[in-house]
């Protein structure tokens, strides 16, 4: 299945963001086969940092990175593909200021409930930054379901028990980008949700 032929924007609606960096996911994918649904912030503002861009793109090398950490013997996405990880980004476009807003996020989250939908053997949503978090509780609300993960700094609600439709959902930090390399503690951190979301589909 490719994925960009299966969801896509059309209208472009958000202010906040550059139509310029869209991303959906082209890549074939075997969706019975992804067991982990990792969700970052955005697209990135360069397209050859974007998951599945060739060579070895900054959001690869950071993600790589994070599994290694977690003890996962990976080198590229492709990999990650190949043990059950699918990745992807809450808001498709990318980020035109430091923070994105709330209506933008809620706009492409309509995205990301299609785009999940499609994976259905999906064990745990691993949510990585507050972006990520925002989308599952407004996909959630749309559904009639209460807000997944509550209010707090990601700190303090990260080692509580979550679920979604099923799905054990994971809240963690941000592992795409250059952030990635500087914030060590954050990094020990999203070791251990990774691992954690791991022995989950183990």
């Amino acid at each position: 299945m490719r994925i960009d032929q299966c969801i896509a924007c059309r209208r472009f609606p958000c202010a906040d963001v550059s139509r310029g960096c869209y991303a959906v996911p082209g890549i074939d994918v075997k969706p019975e086969t992804i067991s982990i649904f990792m969700v970052s912030e955005a697209a990135p503002e360069n397209a050859s940092d974007y998951y599945y861009a060739e060579g070895d793109p900054l959001f690869q090398q950071t993600t790589v990175l994070a599994f290694n950490d977690a003890g996962v013997k990976a080198a590229s996405v492709s990999d990650l593909l190949k043990c059950g990880v699918y990745l992807t980004t809450a808001v498709k476009c990318g980020k035109t200021g430091y923070t994105i807003r709330a209506d933008t996020i809620r706009e492409c989250s309509q995205l990301l409930e299609k785009e999940l939908a499609l994976f259905p053997n999906v064990k745990v949503l691993m949510l990585m930054g507050d972006v990520a978090i925002q989308a599952l509780n407004c996909i959630a609300r749309r559904v009639g379901e209460k807000r997944v993960i509550p209010a707090g700094s990601t700190y303090k609600i990260r080692k509580g028990e979550y679920f979604f439709l099923g799905m054990r959902v994971i809240p963690s930090y941000l592992q795409a980008g250059p952030s990635f390399f500087i914030e060590k503690a954050k990094r020990r951190m999203i070791a251990e949700d990774i691992a954690s979301a791991l022995r989950l589909v183990a």
